[in-house]
């Protein structure tokens, strides 16, 4: 069955409208209108998004790292994998919700701070003899400071730590 021109321009309208777009993404050609209090805002939630994404694949890659390291006997780094697994997870749902300036932010950027912080911390133990868990630790700390000011951004998280 195909689509007449109006229901096509409809279906497209009704898809723009599911986005969230605004008139002054719309007026932008589908970006947000550059500079001004908008602007800095929709950023700051990029910028968090890109830590978060950045972090949940460094995250992945390091827990493959800890499974070889299992499969070679080195049981200690089970631990490890299990961090890096859950980090990972908890990172990517932040990136998905504050690349899109959820109402949840505030909520997935403390649980995504909290989960950074105790991955950087385990891999961190091992850091010093292990490069791909030195960059995990990290690229966590970024994460977790990213979403620490995101969260002090959004006046959500002022005085955590």
């Amino acid at each position: 069955m195909t689509m007449h021109r109006p229901l096509a321009g409809l279906a497209a309208a009704a898809l723009i409208g599911l986005a969230g777009w605004t008139t002054a993404q719309d007026k932008a050609g589908g970006r947000p209108a550059p500079g001004g209090k908008e602007g800095s805002h929709q950023q700051q939630y990029w910028d968090c998004a890109k830590a978060c994404d950045d972090c949940a694949r460094m995250c992945d890659a390091c827990g493959n790292h800890c499974a070889n390291l299992v499969a070679q006997g080195q049981k200690h780094h089970l631990e490890t994998l299990k961090t890096c697994q859950d980090c990972a997870d908890v990172c990517r749902a932040a990136g998905a919700v504050t690349a899109r300036t959820g109402p949840f932010s505030d909520a997935i950027c403390t649980a995504c701070a909290d989960a950074c912080k105790r991955c950087g911390e385990a891999c961190e133990k091992h850091g010093a003899g292990d490069p791909i868990m030195k960059k995990c630790a990290d690229e966590c700390k970024r994460c977790e400071q990213a979403c620490r000011d995101m969260l002090k951004h959004t006046g959500h998280g002022a005085d955590r730590k």
